[in-house]
């Protein structure tokens, strides 16, 4: 066929001739059609839980028939059909059709060997490719170009299991999950006689040739599989078993298919439940089709997760695929998370990886991104190969059009010559298709079109390496110009995060310890990786976010609480093993109180302790780096916290290093070092201020947070109880008041200020019953400057204070850890926090985001109560020099306290490190994976 003269009408005609609208009765879709048979009988029994299939089989099956309905969401239906072949059908290749509103997976000689699902055009199974009269049941070779094949069946009983999902559109939407779903087209059979002149057409009309200089286009199969989002973690096992299976019976009639498959985590799902899927997934894998790739546990958020976490994820990953499947993955593989840290290009390359795919930032609502293959380096100058698809989805259905905007949109031209396409159903899973397939293998060398290769990511960044002279490199973190409500949204989710990241490190050091001193104390290496399995699954970027349903939430809750449970198990063992001789008191011999720190620098703290009949009592101790003290006679301050009601109803407080004035709401109208006597607080203003937006997205609610929603801002100034005097000074100080939020909610806080202590810590609980509303609390503070510091993982950066170009406005609300700060020379002001991570600095106000109230897709999201804790903390030089870092490690990793012996005891201090810029971050056990493996 010679090429087309007018290429905008040879490509039209090509999308008639595959449309599944136009044409039908003479396209090669309307040439697919053949006879059909209903199935003999079918029959099903329904669970609300999800067994497995031995389990199934055993069940009582009733009967059912075509349009029954079947639910509630979240419920489990396994059907039995019984199929009866025309004996007219035979030498035809035969298809078994289920079309339905949930997902399904055929199973047959109890091995699951078909996924089925109606928005992945996935409807049917082979159950032949050769009807045999003498064998009826012989192996199929699939050959699908349509989802609407009929159907022809032979005496077979095969069992489905269904899902009661709702479809893909519906659950992108903001409509409610709790409906009913039908039961539709349950069963036909095809005889597709006319197959292979549709064959010889296509191949015909694709025969045109294309020149050398064309853009080469990397093809690779994927299922990105959201391993929680709109549906529970136990559904996502069933969805990772259905897609896989599906592509395991592509690759074995198309040898040719490639499959990229992240998350370790889903494959060790797939490995406990699916063991015969497994094994065969094994086989591909060593043939080089089903590709690992990503080397992480789970597709993990980019930015709230600590560093520790992050190396976490790369570990328990690479050690996964390098046991299971002999090699680790020298790609990252991220395409779905809201944005990426600044420090990931160094976490990368210590966990042995170079390359990096995503493709998010394609979804920038304000900027659009300037590259599309770069070098990305992170904040102590490691670099990355980065490339983002040009397609801007990870979801490619293998259209021209899409192969079209691959090429056209892709900013940097001239420079490389290749790009990914990732072809397949992707979120709720499904993967390729054979028609996807087949019209890559059709476009493989047609003129006017790129040049289409099935490859593999290897291939592709093998491709990119060898042109890589000419690209341009990317300084700094990776920012989503959307989705930036997700550093608040679910905040029960991010205090469980926080606290277990801080459980694990301190059984960590603590186990450390005790087996460096001897006594036959064995390390909880495989506890604590079952344990830090479980934080890591809840860090995936649906989850740690809180873009998921509430049936999520539920799970990602009882995970933290298994880990708190746990983790203080083995705490006790360690501190048991570790200090055993000062935990055994002697007759009349008890009334000391062991302390223990697990931060790498000297503390000396305020703390509470057990005092007689059950009381407690305050007491000022000093505790060495990562080691231990018993406390008997507690420290006199050097000048006790003084608090005092002034005659205007405000109160002052004071210990000797900072100053603070509040007034009766608990604003802080005065905050001063005392040294200098320089006011942190601008005249005529007022820190720990609330304020109440309005927060009603455009677009995805639990998600964004849109720039508008500043311009509705409410200051906080209903009184339900004003600022009283709770504890008069000593070795603390406090104050309280409550609050009115919005219409009914309420806000109390305690206002605390500890002896020696430089910063002035606001513990606060809030009963939250609002909707479509965001909490901030704002700190005005007498500092000028271009830029404020977030700390990140295992590190900082800075970002404008003010909104100079649109790059700049786009970043008014961040994320953070533990700290951020505000400084000019020789003065400044932080704020601390122990679970918040959105923040925000806009001229000379330090905001810390507390609260949301989205409605989808958990109407219930963050109802309820909270507790949480934030600090302000004034200093004089950077923020380096005055601490700052050193302070916020303390709020979040308090000091520990057991009853012991009062016998006379030397503190004890395990480890040290010689430079107060360094920070011993982790202490754990070394395993065959060196300084980032466990035992």
């Amino acid at each position: 066929m010679a090429a087309p003269k007018h290429r905008r009408t040879a490509l039209e005609r090509v999308e008639k001739f595959l449309s599944e609208t136009y044409f039908t009765d003479c396209n090669l879709r309307g040439r697919l059609f053949g006879d059909r048979c209903p199935p003999a009988s079918l029959s099903c029994f329904q669970t609300p839980r999800r067994i497995p299939y031995d389990e199934a089989v055993r069940q009582e099956f009733r009967p059912a028939q075509v349009g029954d309905s079947f639910g509630p969401t979240w419920e489990t239906c396994w059907f039995k059909v019984e199929l009866s072949i025309p004996p007219a059908w035979a030498g035809q290749e035969v298809h078994f059709v289920w079309e339905s509103d949930g997902e399904g997976m055929v199973w047959r000689d109890a091995q699951p060997v078909q996924g089925l699902t109606k928005e992945g055009e996935k409807t049917s199974y082979i159950l032949t490719s050769s009807m045999k009269e003498a064998e009826p049941h012989s192996k199929a070779e699939l050959v699908v170009f349509n989802r609407d094949v009929y159907e022809l069946l032979v005496d077979l009983e095969i069992l489905l299991d269904m899902a009661q999902l709702l479809g893909e559109e519906n659950q992108r939407s903001s409509q409610a999950l709790c409906t009913a779903n039908q039961m539709v087209n349950v069963c036909d059979v095809t005889d597709p006689a006319t197959f292979p002149a549709a064959r010889a057409l296509a191949a015909a009309f694709f025969s045109q040739r294309n020149g050398e200089s064309q853009h080469s286009i990397h093809a690779m199969g994927h299922c990105h599989i959201d391993s929680a989002w709109l549906w529970p973690y136990e559904e996502t096992i069933r969805k990772c078993a259905r897609s896989w299976v599906t592509v395991v019976r592509l690759m074995e009639r198309n040898p040719e298919l490639t499959f990229a498959c992240s998350q370790a985590q889903q494959f060790e799902w797939v490995r406990s439940w699916y063991p015969g899927l497994y094994k065969q997934i094994q086989d591909f894998v060593a043939k080089g089709q089903f590709i690992p790739v990503g080397g992480t546990w789970v597709e993990m958020d980019g930015n709230l997760p600590s560093g520790e976490s992050m190396v976490r994820q790369f570990l328990q990953g690479q050690r996964f695929f390098q046991q299971q499947f002999g090699r680790v993955c020298s790609e990252f593989w991220l395409p779905d998370t809201f944005g990426y840290s600044a420090q990931l290009p160094q976490l990368m390359r210590g966990c042995g990886i170079r390359r990096f795919l995503t493709q998010k930032l394609s979804w920038n609502l304000v900027n659009s991104f300037p590259h599309h293959t770069f070098f990305w380096e992170g904040i102590d100058g490691s670099r990355v190969l980065t490339h983002f698809p040009p397609g801007d989805s990870y979801g490619m259905h293998g259209r021209v059009e899409e192969v079209l905007k691959t090429v056209k949109n892709n900013k940097d031209k001239g420079r490389v010559n290749h790009s990914a396409f990732l072809f397949g159903f992707g979120d709720g899973g499904g993967g390729p298709t054979q028609k996807m397939l087949d019209r890559m293998k059709r476009m493989s060398d047609t003129d006017g079109l790129p040049r289409v290769q099935i490859s593999t990511p290897d291939q592709l960044f093998s491709a990119l390496e060898k042109e890589s002279s000419q690209l341009y490199t990317w300084v700094g973190e990776l920012f989503l110009e959307l989705h930036n409500g997700t550093y608040t949204t679910q905040a029960q989710i991010k205090k469980g995060n926080r606290e277990c990241e801080r459980i694990l490190h301190d059984v960590e050091v603590l186990s450390t310890l005790a087996m460096a001193q001897g006594g036959g104390f064995q390390y909880p290496a495989s506890e604590l990786q079952r344990l830090w399995r479980l934080l890591l699954l809840n860090q995936f970027h649906d989850v740690l976010p809180g873009s998921c349903i509430q049936l999520v939430v539920e799970d990602a809750l009882q995970y933290y609480a298994e880990i708190r449970r746990a983790g203080a198990g083995l705490q006790r063992e360690a501190v048991q093993s570790l200090c055993r001789e000062l935990l055994e008191p002697e007759a009349g011999n008890a009334g000391g109180t062991l302390v223990l720190n697990t931060l790498p620098w000297e503390r000396t703290e305020v703390i509470s302790k057990a005092g007689p009949a059950g009381t407690e009592t305050l007491a000022l101790v000093t505790v060495p780096r990562m080691g231990y003290a018993v406390v008997r006679e507690p420290l006199l301050p050097p000048q006790p916290v003084v608090v005092r009601k002034l005659e205007d109803g405000s109160i002052a407080m004071e210990n000797g290093v900072i100053a603070a004035c509040l007034d009766e709401m608990g604003r802080l109208t005065s905050l001063r070092l005392l040294d200098s006597q320089r006011e942190s607080v601008p005249d005529g203003c007022c820190a720990n201020q609330f304020a109440l937006f309005d927060d009603v997205p455009l677009y995805w609610d639990a998600w964004d947070v849109m720039d508008y929603h500043l311009e509705t801002r409410k200051p906080v100034t209903t009184l339900l109880k004003p600022l009283e005097v709770t504890l008069a000074g000593g070795l603390r100080g406090s104050v309280s008041f409550s609050l009115q939020i919005g219409k009914s909610s309420t806000l109390t806080q305690e206002i605390i200020l500890d002896a020696t202590c430089p910063y002035l810590r606001f513990l606060t609980q809030v009963e939250w019953k609002e909707a479509h509303k965001f909490l901030k609390v704002e700190f005005p503070v007498q500092v000028r400057s271009t830029n404020a510091t977030y700390e990140i993982q295992f590190g900082h950066l800075q970002r404008p204070t003010h909104w100079n170009t649109s790059w700049d406005w786009a970043r008014f609300e961040v994320w953070a850890h533990k700290w951020l700060d505000l400084s000019e020379h020789g003065f400044g002001v932080a704020l601390l926090n122990d679970c918040k991570y959105g923040a925000s600095a806009h001229g000379n106000v330090l905001s810390l985001s507390l609260l949301r109230a989205p409605k989808s897709p958990d109407a219930t999201a963050d109802m309820g109560h909270h507790q949480f804790t934030y600090a302000v903390m004034p200093h004089l030089g950077s923020f380096q020099d005055a601490g700052v870092i050193r302070r916020a490690y303390s709020l979040n990793f308090p000091l520990h306290t057991v009853p012991a012996r009062s016998a006379p005891c030397p503190p004890c201090s395990a480890f040290s490190v010689s430079s107060p810029a360094v920070v011993l971050e982790t202490i754990k056990q070394a395993g065959p994976w060196g300084r980032h493996g466990e035992g």
